[in-house]
């Protein structure tokens, strides 16, 4: 059976069931989409939609990272706890994991640039109830709706950039997508350093909504995936957006320059599956599955176990409040060379040496932060830490749409980003608990161990994934 679907410019086209086999054209008319964007040179129109993408990632950036900045004022408010202040942290990975799980899903079967668009809904909203929460409980949902949508926005971004973009740039530009995180930390402590000496933190939430607004620029100019499109069966919409991303690459080239013939993967019949989770615990993408999930577990809770305290540590130590902000915005400098340097080891190295090197990086700079016993060093380590921990972030964001086919590839993304949620929001409430009995030294040990499992991880059980295209790596 067969469910009729409406294309563009009213075109009726069978979109095939759950239970469909595609046939030889099926399967050959995908190739060829996919083949003709991979055979596209970068030009401005693939940078400005980049752009569009990376801008509203650096939006959510500041939003998640503004809590590391505003954390100590928080607590100071509702006079909580180092454990109920951990807990308060958590809430946005609550959020994010519950966002991350349904949002891939849901960009499998429903699209991509639709469920982007509603994630900017929440994220947008639940800023906004933040600014106004009257008790720190009130204030922990808003920030559990805060992460809901940016949990959403992380897997279908991902899976719009690598399925646009050619093979031969998809690495750089997933890194350098990652590295507007990095810089929206950065933004969002110079920000709360602002806010804080002249308003409040609750300030600070409220104009973090207004950015939600950015929506309406994706709705415009950003195109659905021609290889969602196409593997959907919605092959006639898949045509009319990829002849419309080719001219406008030709307006962009030399006059009298033309593309290069487009060059697909050899095609084979399959049956026409879904989005579907179990599909992610099939042949060939069990073992990928399990090790990119023990990654994304293991690094996150390492990562935003020592991030969301970094400030409030400082704090503890005898800083004040501006002296914390400033010296983790220092420290947070270091995240753009991070993130060149993985953009730019990622298509020279491979993708499994370049996370290897940032995860022990991290380790070993971790380790000695905790050590640190003059604010100089303390400075120093903190900054090489930070390059490696946005290098890592880089890797993990460029790597894990690469493992999954175009079908299950934002449920893929989005179910190893939800697990990584689990560890980012136990990472937060554990050091909120060890703190006490083992002071930082113990803490920052504790999150080097975590970045040694996950380079363990991707060292025996990952695949390279260098230049080759995302249908010879899903065969």
């Amino acid at each position: 059976m067969t469910d009729l679907t409406t294309g563009a410019g009213g075109i009726t086209a069978p979109r095939p069931s759950a239970e469909t086999v595609r046939g030889p054209d099926d399967t050959a008319t995908d190739a060829m989409i996919a083949a003709r964007l991979d055979r596209l040179p970068m030009t401005g129109y693939q940078r400005f939609i980049f752009g569009i993408i990376a801008t509203a990632w650096f939006f959510d950036s500041i939003d998640l990272g503004s809590l590391t900045f505003l954390l100590g004022s928080i607590r100071a408010e509702f006079g909580l706890t180092t454990a109920q202040a951990g807990l308060l942290s958590s809430m946005s990975f609550i959020g994010m994991f519950l966002g991350a799980a349904i949002a891939g899903m849901a960009a499998d079967r429903f699209g991509r640039k639709m469920v982007f668009q509603v994630s900017m809904i929440f994220w947008g909203l639940g800023s906004l109830w933040c600014a106004y929460a009257p008790d720190a409980q009130t204030l922990g949902y808003a920030r559990l709706l805060l992460g809901f949508g940016m949990g959403m926005e992380f897997p279908v971004a991902l899976a719009i950039v690598s399925e646009i973009l050619p093979s031969a740039k998809r690495g750089r530009y997933l890194a350098i997508l990652e590295g507007f995180w990095p810089i929206g930390f950065i933004a969002a402590g110079l920000l709360s350093l602002f806010f804080l000496t002249h308003f409040d933190w609750r300030t600070m939430f409220l104009f973090q909504a207004f950015p939600a607004a950015f929506l309406l620029v994706i709705r415009i100019f950003v195109p659905e995936s021609p290889r969602w499109l196409a593997d959907r069966g919605r092959r006639a919409e898949a045509e009319k957006v990829m002849t419309r991303i080719e001219t406008n690459v030709l307006r962009r080239l030399p006059a009298g320059r033309q593309l290069a013939e487009p060059r697909p993967e050899p095609t084979r019949s399959k049956a026409a599956r879904r989005f579907s989770f179990i599909e992610l615990w099939s042949n060939g993408y069990a073992s990928r599955t399990l090790m990119i999930w023990t990654v994304w577990f293991f690094a996150l809770l390492g990562f935003y176990g020592l991030t969301t305290w970094l400030s409030a540590l400082l704090q503890e130590a005898g800083h004040s409040v501006s002296q914390s902000v400033t010296y983790t915005i220092t420290i947070s400098l270091a995240g753009v060379p991070g993130f060149i340097a993985a953009a730019i080891l990622l298509d020279r190295w491979g993708r499994k040496p370049t996370a290897i090197m940032m995860l022990v990086g991290s380790a070993a700079a971790a380790y000695f932060y905790g050590n640190a016993t003059t604010t100089a060093t303390l400075i120093s380590f903190g900054l090489v830490m930070q390059f490696f921990l946005f290098g890592m972030w880089s890797v993990l964001y460029a790597y894990t749409p690469e493992l999954y086919p175009t079908r299950s590839r934002a449920t893929g993304a989005g179910c190893a980003s939800a697990v990584g949620r689990i560890g980012s929001l136990l990472g937060p409430y554990i050091i909120g608990i060890v703190l006490p009995t083992l002071g930082n030294a113990g803490v920052f040990a504790l999150g080097a161990g975590s970045f040694i499992v996950a380079a363990l991880a991707i060292g025996l059980f990952g695949v390279e994934t260098r230049g080759k295209s995302l249908e010879a790596i899903s065969h």
